[in-house]
């Protein structure tokens, strides 16, 4: 049986090899243009339920599968999960193919503020020093880009709320990470089965428009999308939405220099204020972390 230091500590490991994957995906996804985002979404959707389910099965058999539909309260919460993160998925995978993978970032650097004060209000979580003080840093950053920006950053506040109000109903759903993921996917298969066909037939999906290595890694999309929501799962049952909102950096920052050096998006000096401001933060949180573990 695991302490309680290292029941967090793996929790929180768990969190951070989530947001590395998370970050640098979109390599991953960049690499499937032209293929069409709407389709990348749809194959994710099938594939991804398709992987949970083999995994989940495996592991917990068939009675485990079965279990969550004894309460009909948890599958709906299950079915708002799968939706508020889908509407998640094709708006990041959007971003990226169309070349506003900075905007995309900006959207994960805004969404831990929002977790966040999710566990402030929400769950009555009360943030040490160091979190606090790297909350306002984190803060201040991403005030400096809205600023800088003068416009509303749909792309962005859509990644940032869908994502949190995903992190609070996981941290509602207190079950085993695989079984989850499946049936937040299952009652969106079939639409997004039938799409998938409909788009193949007629030409304007992925054995259409994209290469046959392009085809291969397409492949792996449910096994990608699958192990970082798994982590990610364990890490929400494990460690406060305070600290889940803070480790949140790691993957838009991981984004973000993604978009700035390989994908040569344009970025200026307000932006990299806002950059260096936002890691000040992260220094006091792992400072925090090292120190109390909590």
């Amino acid at each position: 049986m695991l302490n309680d230091r290292n029941y967090y500590m793996v929790g929180l490991l768990c969190g951070i090899s989530c947001m590395v994957i998370w970050g640098f995906l979109a390599i991953y996804w960049k690499s499937l243009f032209p293929i069409s985002s709407f389709v990348i979404f749809l194959y994710r959707i099938v594939l991804t339920g398709a992987t949970a389910f083999i995994a989940a099965l495996k592991v917990y058999g068939i009675s485990g599968l079965k279990e969550p539909l004894k309460d009909k309260k948890t599958l709906i919460k299950l079915f708002l999960a799968g939706l508020i993160i889908t509407i998640n998925w094709n708006t990041y995978i959007y971003a990226i193919n169309s070349g506003q993978t900075i905007e995309a970032s900006i959207g994960y650097y805004i969404e831990p503020l929002v977790i966040c004060i999710f566990g402030i209000f929400l769950f009555k979580e009360r943030p040490t020093g160091f979190k606090l003080i790297s909350i306002i840093f984190a803060a201040v950053g991403v005030l400096i880009v809205l600023v800088h920006f003068m416009r509303v950053p749909v792309i962005a506040l859509c990644l940032a709320l869908t994502f949190a109000i995903y992190t609070a109903i996981k941290k509602h759903l207190k079950m085993r990470p695989l079984i989850a993921l499946f049936y937040e996917t299952i009652f969106i298969i079939p639409v997004a089965l039938v799409l998938l066909i409909y788009a193949e037939v007629n030409g304007v999906g992925a054995i259409a428009t994209g290469q046959p290595h392009q085809l291969l890694l397409l492949s792996f999309v449910g096994i990608l999308t699958a192990t970082p929501l798994a982590l990610f799962a364990v890490a929400a049952n494990r460690i406060s939405m305070i600290t889940i909102g803070i480790i949140e950096y790691i993957s838009p920052s991981i984004t973000l220099l993604i978009g700035i050096f390989v994908f040569r998006e344009a970025f200026d000096l307000i932006q990299l204020i806002a950059f260096v401001v936002i890691w000040i933060g992260l220094v006091f949180f792992t400072y925090g972390e090292v120190k109390w573990g909590s």
